[in-house]
């Protein structure tokens, strides 16, 4: 840089601002077109110092420059020279923003920053971040301390005492060091004059050192009586952290004592209630009932982790165990004996119920059976196995009992159907042979492709003959003279009378007897409402057949009404053939029985069809429906053309009334 510019810089720009300049560096803006300015570090002339960092630019107009912009070295934050190490023009300084500057040497950087850092340390005193700076540029300045108001008031008087003060500075020093000499000699002076004070001090001092001493000496033993409560304090402070840890544990294992003891101990009342209690009276079953939930509470407690473990716990479950399997095994025992004991009550009303045309009533049997409902339910849930012996004992028992009230009843009708003539007791004593029970069978189930044409005709039958029953039975009869005036009016009522009997003594049998089921086997029972998609029906020769929609959700329901159906099959399984017997033999005493039936039988499969399209009862009947219809069918083709069209028209006005 040269000098005379410096100078001119420094007289044009600097003193009428009464600024004194003390740095220079020549620099560029980093990353831009290179335009060089100068930033100088200046401090005021006048008190207090002010320090400025000040921009200096060359005028575009003349050989001459101007302050563009000017910090004040308070605000500056922080100064980045970039790589302490390796040597690097570009420097940045913080103040309201980042400025990056590129100098144009690194020597006029390395003393720019040298020079803000002691402006800093003499001036400011502020913490300025010097970032990425060699150490050797931040040298320690001595601290300089200024005049105060007072010392230099003191050197001006004493400048004016002396006249050659300014004149002549070295006699000036000569004098004050004369006057500085004389001053030190009389502090000797003073200082030995005063020995005595001194010693007399200096006594005191060392009494005070001994005192400092024993003081020291009682602040020892008192620091390691303070060191002793301390480790007492400490070891009391873990002896109550301990304390509170046992405590809690305490309170932890006694509520787990009280869980185990509230969920599983079960009340002496319900153990004698399941070892001894009476299971034929009400309140006796009422109490095993209860013993039998509590137990079944008990054992299905949720244990928590580690609880198995526990040597009470698993005695307690296996005594539960042994308290679940005896009253099962007992429980299993008694409803054996009572389904034994139905069947011998029940075969000693058989004599009187064989004389009139009535099927015996199970109600009170059923009603007794369904006090122990909940502990069906309950041996459901705890022991399958016995639950399911006694499903298989009961439909043994049952069938052979229902057998031989059906059979029976089933004697009486043929022996009503038949009367006391000569042939009717040759219809009544006619044995069904094997072979034709198997023809009608199979007939039954392999015909639905032939009859399908009638299928449509049978239905409106169906649902045409619910209303009016009486109106049509009458109608018959007339149809009946017209055809044939030989038979006799009278046995076709008498046995119409017998059949619509049969068929009303069957169906409350079988509805209450598969309510009963449901409720005491714990099954739910589900009825598909006609109309709603769960179910689709097929018609097949006069029968309905049910296809159930399985979902994920009815699975379960599903699988129990397929239960039930099973259990009702076993249990009557002689209706359906009982069935076909009566109609084959009201069919050989008269073919226009198979006109009576075939009414009757409609009207009762479309009742059944309503109540539930699944169930055993609607099945049975549809499918006798198929047989009845058949011989009707054989019953029309033998008339004579002329009758069968005069039958025919008759029978349609008859059921469009």
């Amino acid at each position: 840089m040269n000098t005379s510019r410096y100078f001119i810089r420094s007289r044009d720009i600097f003193t009428p601002n009464d600024e004194r300049l003390l740095s220079i560096v020549n620099v560029c803006k980093a990353g831009k077109k290179k335009k060089n300015c100068f930033l100088c570090a200046t401090v005021t002339t006048e008190r207090p110092v002010q320090v400025n960092v000040v921009k200096v630019k060359k005028s575009d107009k003349g050989d001459f420059y101007k302050r563009q912009t000017a910090w004040v070295l308070r605000d500056l934050a922080v100064v980045d020279a970039k790589d302490a190490i390796k040597e690097n023009p570009e420097f940045d300084l913080h103040f309201d923003k980042v400025y990056k500057w590129v100098a144009s040497s690194i020597a006029e950087k390395n003393t720019f920053i040298s020079c803000l850092w002691k402006l800093n340390q003499r001036y400011i005193r502020k913490k300025i971040d010097f970032i990425n700076v060699s150490s050797q540029l931040l040298e320690v300045v001595d601290e300089y301390q200024e005049l105060s108001a007072r010392e230099e008031q003191d050197i001006e008087i004493m400048m004016e005492g002396c006249e050659y003060a300014i004149s002549n500075a070295e006699a000036f020093a000569d004098k004050l060091s004369r006057e500085l000499q004389v001053l030190d000699g009389a502090n000797i002076q003073s200082i030995m004059a005063s020995e005595k004070q001194v010693n007399i001090l200096m006594k005191l001092l060392d009494e005070a050192l001994k005192e400092v001493d024993q003081i020291e000496l009682k602040l020892s033993s008192y620091e390691e009586m303070l060191q002793s409560v301390k480790e007492q304090m400490d070891q009391i402070s873990e002896s109550n952290h301990l304390i509170q840890l046992s405590n809690t544990n305490n309170l932890k294992l006694l509520s787990e004592i009280e869980f185990l003891v509230n969920h599983m101990d079960l009340a002496k009342g319900h153990i004698k209630a399941l070892h001894e209690g009476d299971l034929s009276s009400s309140r006796g079953i009422e109490a095993c009932t209860n013993a039998a939930d509590a137990l079944l509470q008990c054992m299905n407690v949720a244990l928590q982790p580690g609880h198995e473990m526990l040597q009470a716990v698993k005695q307690q479950q296996q005594r539960f165990s042994d308290l679940r399997e005896q009253f099962a095994r007992r429980l299993a025992s008694h409803l054996n004996n009572v389904f034994v004991q139905q069947g011998h009550d029940q075969s000693s009303t058989l004599a009187q119920h064989s004389i009139e045309l009535t099927l015996p009533n199970h109600h009170p049997f059923h009603r007794d059976l369904l006090r122990y409902a909940k502990l069906m339910e309950w041996l459901k849930n705890t022991d399958y196995g016995k639950y399911e012996g006694l499903t298989v004992n009961y439909m043994d028992y049952l069938s052979r009992l229902y057998e031989r009230e059906i059979k029976d009843f089933f004697e009486v009708a043929k022996i009503k159907m038949t009367g006391a003539s000569k042939e009717g007791k040759k219809f009544a004593t006619l044995p069904r042979k094997e072979s034709a029970v198997k023809q009608e069978t199979e007939s039954l189930h392999g015909s639905s492709g032939k009859l399908t044409g009638s299928t449509s005709s049978l239905n409106k039958l169906t649902v045409q003959s619910s209303g009016n029953r009486r109106s049509q039975s009458s109608s018959l009869l007339d149809m009946g003279n017209m055809s044939t005036s030989d038979l006799d009016v009278a046995d076709r009522t008498k046995f119409d009378k017998i059949f619509e009997q049969v068929l009303s003594e069957l169906e409350p049998l079988c509805l209450a007897e598969q309510d009963f089921i449901s409720k005491f086997f714990k099954l739910q029972q589900h009825l598909s409402i006609p109309g709603t998609p769960m179910s689709d029906t097929e018609d097949v020769d006069g029968g309905t057949l049910s296809r159930i929609h399985s979902t994920g959700g009815s699975q379960s329901i599903t699988s129990e009404n397929h239960m039930i159906r099973q259990m009702m099959i076993k249990i009557f399984r002689c209706v359906e053939p009982e069935l076909n017997n009566l109609i084959a033999l009201g069919d050989k005493i008269d073919s226009f029985n198979s006109l009576y039936m075939l009414v009757k039988m409609s009207h009762h499969v479309w009742t059944a069809q309503n109540v539930d399209p699944t169930s055993f009862l609607s099945t049975t009947l549809g499918n006798v429906l198929v047989t009845v219809k058949r011989n009707f069918d054989k019953c029309i083709v033998s008339f004579h053309p002329l009758k069968l069209h005069c039958f025919v028209s008759t029978l349609h006005k008859n059921l469009l009334r």
